[in-house]
């Protein structure tokens, strides 16, 4: 398959500046510390409390999965060395030995036991990828064996992302469930970490700063010359730019999109940049009878295809493309991309931008002079996520749909939509294990426990539904193709949600910097350094 996405990774666009951070000189005695700013802060260490990048991106820096993916997003060993399937049903995996933790436990088969049953319990947000598990079991010191209740022959490539606990520690720390993001349930591991990864927690302060430093008991080889990184958030696009070219901060995350160019131009600065392997689109409440905040009462208007069809039809994806995105977005009309397993050229066309056929759709169904709506947008996870959804409403606006737009910060926005409280929202994803399963089974299957968990609009197609469990354990490519490209189909027929664009990942860093950048946007700090 030829991929966009891995050959667009780490493209580095270099420029000079007039006031450009001097080049790095420091004392041998004193720490190479690496300051990053986000948009976005982690919204807690429990590495199973939230399948959102951000979140992952930093914990994959202080825990580690069985299996990993390097930087072009090959599958391989990481606390597990091996691993071979005994039977349709049953994975046998082989874990690394020596490895410690960072309060110097060992690792062994019983962290791995109970960090999988943990990541797949309740109130865990990742327990989706682990939902064909029947059993996960040990079987010797060093060795596991994971039992699904029917064949899934993706199982390790759904798993880079869920990171092990000690279970000693958790124990002590009254951490044996996830924290539950839904519900408010917090406990120790969302402020404190022990994991084994390259990088161990020095200090947690939520919202203002998370200072790790470099593991010397690390099992594997640093690359990274960096002894500790200090991350801290930065929402406001201005003030987290003005950090980066005063050199307050070392790289930022992302580059806002207005100031590109100008970051771009900067000498001493470096913007980093590539496609990434995520899909930004909206969706609609389904499921409830009368929507929350519209002015349609006693009736649901988006359980009428024509009115999600219309809505599609109003929004000009290429103005907001050219415009809010200044270029750094390619309109799509697929919920994945080409670097995603199962995707077909022909599933990124788009409905047309025709705001005659849209007013049609709307008079047919019923709302001629159009309706009042709550949309809910995040502020500070996606790229202008805020500005996209003024354009929408600005675009809506249009065909007489009265937008009252809500932007929130991601902390308040993911919660409310994991409790299905949104009405007309936004959403941004890239499969789990890079293969399109992960997305029907997690965001466009109908909800039932792990599956559809993402759904938060609770679309359902029953026909989607099944086409998702055959996919499942499906072996032969070609078949297992053709049944993506049906189930996909099915729900672009269903307006089931409305894709957008495939976003970039852009990081602003000074030319001092030597960074990595996957094509996921994960930051690992591992693969970073600064130039001697």
């Amino acid at each position: 398959m030829q991929n966009r996405i891995a050959r667009a990774i780490a493209i580095g666009l270099f420029a000079g500046l007039s006031l450009a951070p001097a080049a790095y000189s420091q004392s041998p005695s004193q720490p190479l510390v690496l300051k990053v700013a986000n948009q976005g802060d982690v919204l807690s260490l429990d590495p199973h409390s939230l399948n959102e990048a951000v979140q992952l991106s930093f914990l994959n820096n202080v825990f580690e999965s069985l299996v990993t993916r390097d930087k072009q997003l090959r599958l391989g060993p990481s606390l597990a060395t091996a691993w071979r399937l005994k039977s349709p049903t049953v994975w046998q995996f082989d874990l690394r030995q020596r490895v410690v933790f960072h309060d110097g436990a060992s690792f062994d088969a019983d962290d791995a036991v109970f960090s999988l049953d943990r990541a797949r319990g309740e109130g865990s947000d990742v327990r989706s990828q682990l939902a064909t598990v029947k059993e996960v079991r040990k079987t010797g010191p060093y060795q596991i064996e994971i039992e699904t209740s029917r064949p899934n022959p993706i199982l390790p490539d759904v798993m880079s992302n869920i990171l092990i606990l000690n279970k000693k520690w958790a124990e002590t720390n009254n951490a044996t469930r996830p924290v539950d993001r839904r519900k408010g349930v917090e406990n120790a591991a969302t402020f404190k970490a022990n994991g084994t990864g390259p990088f161990t927690l020095k200090e947690r302060q939520p919202g203002v700063r998370t200072v790790i430093v470099r593991n010397a008991s690390w099992w594997g080889q640093h690359e990274t010359n960096i002894d500790e990184v200090l991350f801290m958030p930065i929402a406001n696009d201005g003030t987290r730019v003005a950090a980066l070219v005063s050199g307050d901060v070392d790289l930022i995350d992302p580059v806002p999109l207005q100031d590109f160019q100008r970051v771009k131009e900067r000498q001493g600065l470096t913007v980093l940049q590539s496609a990434e392997a995520r899909i930004i689109f909206l969706g609609f409440d389904q499921q409830r009878d009368e929507l929350v905040g519209s002015s349609v009462k006693g009736k649901n208007p988006f359980k009428d295809v024509r009115v999600r069809k219309a809505f599609y039809q109003a929004i000009d994806i290429d103005t907001i493309a050219s415009k809010v995105m200044r270029g750094l977005a390619r309109p799509t009309g697929g919920m994945i991309n080409d670097g995603i397993r199962g995707f077909s050229a022909d599933m990124e066309k788009r409905l047309p931008y025709d705001l005659d056929a849209a007013r049609k759709l709307l008079a047919d169904a019923g709302y001629p002079s159009g309706f009042e709506i709550t949309m809910q947008c995040p502020n500070d996870r996606y790229a202008n996520d805020s500005e996209i959804c003024q354009a929408v409403a600005a675009n809506l606006a249009r065909v007489n749909v009265k937008v009252r737009l809500q932007a929130e910060p991601k902390a308040t926005y993911f919660p409310r939509a994991l409790k299905r409280e949104l009405s007309f929202f936004m959403l941004g994803w890239s499969p789990a294990g890079f293969d399109a399963h992960n997305l029907l089974f997690t965001v466009l299957a109908s909800p039932a426990g792990a599956q559809g968990q993402w759904n938060f609009g609770a679309y359902s197609n029953l026909q989607l539904d099944d086409l998702t469990n055959r996919i499942q354990v499906e072996t032969n490519e070609a078949q297992r193709n053709r049944l993506i490209k049906e189930a996909l189909t099915l729900h672009s027929n269903d307006i089931g949600h409305i894709p957008l664009h495939q976003q970039m990942v852009t990081w602003g860093a000074k030319s001092n910097i030597d960074a990595y950048q996957r094509a996921d946007g994960f930051m690992l700090f591992k693969w970073i350094k600064f130039k001697k």
